[in-house]
């Protein structure tokens, strides 16, 4: 289709921390596929991101995720291919500074639909809340990492509906006459996910513990909406080690809160996550942040994954 339209005013550059990006099976990741179809075509740069745009996009849309299933999210780098991909493609749906290369590509490419979710929604800083509950262990991480803004916005049903509206917006203006059905999708998903947030609500409300542990910092805007608190081995980065002063603490943290459980996902090693819980006598189980729909996904969109995440949390905390 290849609309070339006005840039959607109100999408701005907004600043959130790097993170990895997830895969993505639902849509398509052959970067042949992408732009000059007789469809609206839009890049995605992850998983999450995709799964809004095919949602609310329906029939009308061809998504191309740049990200391939079980990709390591910070190894991405654009190459020239996936450049002419999205300079042929209608509209580009991205969340800054996740991943730089994506970055650097929409803003030097010349499609005319900029979608940055970051703007859509309010982010919060996170990071520093997680890691500082020690002098040692602050410093196990850079400052960049301390007053970094979390972008897990899609593990927030409720931020997620946010977002997903300003991308039917969106749409609706870069593709008018199929703006009709771009709204009805839209109040169909919003809808969906305002069901998923009375589930997580109701699921969650009742818990013996209110304390649970995870591999990096992915879940600080679901703890918040839930009343929970998360307590990260790693900070914001997946990749960070923790300092041994961290370990210890959380070991001791783990008796003092009654913690069972020590979360770890499906895109990074779950080597400091099992040594933890087998340090501390805990249980290990997956919570999946869902930056990518793989074979181990507990389900094989983002919905099911979610479900599956409140049923390990309620098994973890003991919900009564």
């Amino acid at each position: 289709m290849n609309v070339r339209r006005h840039h959607i005013s109100g999408v701005a550059l907004a600043a959130v921390t790097a993170l990895g990006l997830g895969s993505l099976s639902a849509c398509s990741s052959d970067s042949a596929a992408a732009g000059n179809t007789d469809k609206f075509d839009v890049v995605a740069s992850f998983y999450p991101m995709a799964f809004l745009a095919e949602q609310i996009g329906g029939d009308h849309v061809k998504v191309t995720s740049l990200t391939k299933p079980g990709q390591e999210p910070h190894d991405l780098e654009v190459s020239a291919q996936q450049r002419a991909q999205i300079d042929d493609s209608d509209a580009a749906l991205y969340l800054k500074s996740l991943q730089p290369a994506v970055d650097e590509a929409v803003e030097q490419s010349g499609v005319k639909t900029k979608i940055d979710a970051a703007t859509l929604t309010t982010l919060e800083d996170h990071g520093a809340v997680e890691d500082s509950h020690g002098h040692e262990g602050e410093e196990a991480h850079s400052e960049e990492e301390e007053h970094a803004r979390d972008p897990h916005i899609w593990l927030d049903p409720v931020k997620y509906a946010e977002v997903a509206k300003g991308v039917g917006a969106a749409f609706e203006k870069a593709d008018p006459d199929h703006a009709a059905d771009y709204k009805k999708n839209t109040a169909a998903l919003v809808k969906k996910l305002d069901a998923l947030n009375t589930q997580f609500t109701d699921g969650l409300k009742n818990t013996k513990s209110k304390v649970f542990f995870t591999n990096h910092a992915a879940f600080g805007y679901l703890a918040e909406r839930y009343g929970l608190t998360q307590e990260a081995i790693s900070g914001l980065d997946p990749e960070s080690e923790p300092s041994p002063a961290r370990i210890k603490e959380l070991q001791q943290e783990a008796k003092a809160d009654g913690v069972t459980t020590v979360f770890y996902e499906t895109l990074v090693s779950d080597k400091t996550a099992k040594t933890l819980a087998d340090d501390a006598g805990l249980k290990t189980d997956v919570l999946d942040p869902l930056e990518g729909i793989t074979d181990k996904s507990k389900g094989d969109d983002y919905f099911a994954v979610m479900e599956a995440n409140l049923k390990a949390l309620q098994t973890a905390l003991g919900a009564k």
